[in-house]
């Protein structure tokens, strides 16, 4: 959980499920009917806190990011193809998201083996987080219980660690235009 002194939230989440994550075959056939019941964080709110591992070989925390903006961006699954394509697109717009001095965080309940092997096929400038444990995906309240897979969501977290935007996809096939979410950021200057 957080430090005592962090601007992040420090609250229990669910508990782990531990199962691998499911299959791109079965997405298809998965009927949506609701997201996680957990309440997804609003603007104005703290950032639910978090530790995961990363591409990189290490594990990251929310809460070391105080100071610096950051777009957490939760995706379905590797190697989807709206997935493929949100990923793509962060990595050809990184330059406009660093210049506005934003961490893009992506994170899925794949391991990190898969990520990994994501993030070499598509070249991406950015490490992925792995939530395969689904904690991060329930206290964001983006887990879908009957697929246990995270929507795709969005959560714009400013310097002090509270939450300035989010929007949770209807349905995790959907996603937002860059130029979008660097509308939201530009907000926050």
């Amino acid at each position: 959980m957080g430090h005592p002194h962090s601007p992040f939230a420090s609250r229990p989440i669910g508990a782990a499920r531990g199962l691998d994550a499911v299959p791109p075959t079965r997405l298809a056939r998965t009927s949506m009917t609701a997201p996680a019941a957990t309440r997804s964080p609003a603007a104005g709110e703290p950032a639910p806190d978090f530790t995961l591992q990363s591409t990189g070989g290490r594990a990251v925390t929310l809460s070391s990011f105080a100071g610096r903006h950051v777009l957490l961006a939760f995706f379905p699954a590797a190697f989807t193809s709206t997935c493929t394509t949100e990923l793509c697109a962060f990595t050809e717009d990184f330059d406009q998201f660093a210049g506005h001095g934003v961490e893009v965080l992506p994170i899925s309940v794949d391991a990190v083996p898969s990520l990994a092997e994501f993030k070499r096929r598509y070249d991406m400038k950015v490490d992925l987080l792995s939530d395969f444990k689904r904690e991060a995906s329930q206290a964001y309240g983006t887990l879908w219980q009957d697929a246990f897979f995270s929507n795709r969501a969005y959560f714009l977290i400013d310097k002090a660690g509270v939450v300035r935007w989010a929007h949770v996809e209807a349905n995790p096939g959907q996603r937002r235009e860059n130029q979008e979410i660097l509308a939201e950021i530009a907000k926050l200057a």
